[in-house]
């Protein structure tokens, strides 16, 4: 079932090659999927193995991030039904059963993911609201209860306002990724360019940062939707236009997130990021405390709060998505019914676990990896070639490419787990 059907199509005179503000909202929408709360720990995750290793993972990371993406965009759009969603399509190439098994791991690796952000959006306006306002915060169940109703409502108000909603809080999450990274370079240490690492050493380290570096560009939650709504916009132009925003999509991804992980990376010496992950904080909290600046002490809830937003908006349109595709297949129930269930289902859910503020998060990333691996770099490369509409994508070295990573980001988390 679509749950964004409210923007008809209307590309008239509109060309491959054009850019509109449709696009601009989507690459927005994209972008703010990828950056959640991840990046705040993705310096100090990536960098605590040394420079270098940070260098190949930063060249890498834009081909990871846009072919695969792009493999499952391409997946979406195979399909002969033009209204048909990730679960109609993984049924309809895949057969019944491996449809309704690799539908219900896509649920299972996006929905943990929207108890993380409750938990973590609830946590910082709280503190926000007792360190920062010096505020008595509300009773936690009602606090989180409006923090996730908040969040729903705007998803449900239709496609035009989540993405209006995206661009809002992305512009100013992107500048303030930007104008940090300027902060901080003045405190800049040059690493030793003559020190590299030994094969064995630098190999173990790349292999156990494949999946950190995959998953803090991922907006793989978003892309069916993605697809629909371009297939609807575009008709048969969707496939080239979903190429090109994602594309820029990427290029925006790599250029605001590296630029702030390797700003933080330099300001930091390699016994402060080991000392940062020791601690397990967001690399804004250390560098509060090293620097006693009441700037970024101020800043890092407010860039908290609007990338797990960003992010959550992102994540529950893929987990409501397919738990309607999924439910509205195999019972009786309709897809009105099928998806105001699912909603309150969610609701309740979501609302639970950031009352309960469970320390789940290292276990739901370790469950959530592995799938969002297979689904995002794998499966598409397998449809390739099985599936004829796909045919005409077999045989190219990117197919390769992104099919080792996947399978390196899986084993790398199962050896983490």
């Amino acid at each position: 079932m679509s749950i964004t059907q409210d923007i008809p199509l209307s590309n008239e005179g509109e060309t491959l090659s054009s850019w509109n503000k449709h696009d601009t909202r989507w690459m927005l929408s994209l972008f703010g999927t990828a950056v959640g709360a991840g990046i705040l720990f993705l310096p100090i995750n990536i960098g605590a193995g040394g420079f270098w290793p940070l260098v190949v993972m930063a060249l890498l990371a834009g081909p990871m991030t846009f072919i695969a993406h792009r493999g499952l965009a391409r997946f979406v759009l195979s399909s002969a039904n033009d209204k048909a969603d990730f679960t109609d399509v993984v049924e309809e190439h895949f057969g019944r059963s491996a449809g309704v098994l690799i539908s219900v791991l896509y649920f299972l690796s996006i929905f943990p993911i929207l108890l993380i952000y409750g938990v973590g959006l609830t946590n910082t306006v709280d503190s926000f609201m007792v360190n920062q306002l010096g505020m008595v915060p509300p009773p936690r169940i009602l606090l989180s209860g409006i923090l996730v109703i908040g969040m729903v409502a705007i998803m449900l108000a239709g496609e035009k306002v989540m993405l209006k909603t995206f661009e809002v809080i992305v512009y100013p999450l992107a500048a303030i990724l930007f104008g940090l990274s300027l902060y901080l370079m003045p405190h800049w240490q040059l690493p030793q360019w003559d020190v590299v690492p030994e094969f064995g050493e630098l190999s173990l380290t790349l292999w156990l940062a494949v999946p950190v570096t995959v998953f803090a560009f991922s907006h793989a939650a978003a892309i069916s939707s993605f697809a629909q709504a371009q297939r609807r916009h575009y008709g048969q132009q969707a496939s080239g236009k979903s190429e090109r925003i994602l594309k820029r999509t990427s290029i925006m991804l790599i250029s605001f997130v590296l630029l702030f992980v390797f700003s933080c990376v330099l300001s930091l010496s390699p016994e402060q990021l080991a000392e940062a992950k020791a601690q397990n904080v967001s690399v804004l909290s250390y560098l509060a405390n090293i620097h006693d600046n009441p700037f970024i002490v101020l800043l890092g809830p407010f860039i908290a709060f609007i990338a797990i937003t960003s992010s959550f908006l992102g994540h529950f349109l893929g987990a409501r998505e397919s738990f309607n595709g999924l439910v509205s297949k195999h019972t009786k129930l309709s897809e009105k019914s099928t998806d105001k269930l699912g909603i309150v289902l969610m609701i309740i859910c979501i609302w639970f676990a950031a009352v309960m503020n469970p320390s789940i998060l290292g276990m739901m990333e370790a469950l959530s990896g592995p799938v969002i691996a297979m689904i995002l770099f794998v499966m598409p490369v397998i449809a390739i070639y099985k599936v004829p509409a796909m045919k005409q994508y077999r045989g190219k070295v990117s197919n390769y490419f992104v099919l080792v990573v996947g399978l390196l980001a899986v084993s790398a988390i199962l050896f983490n787990f």
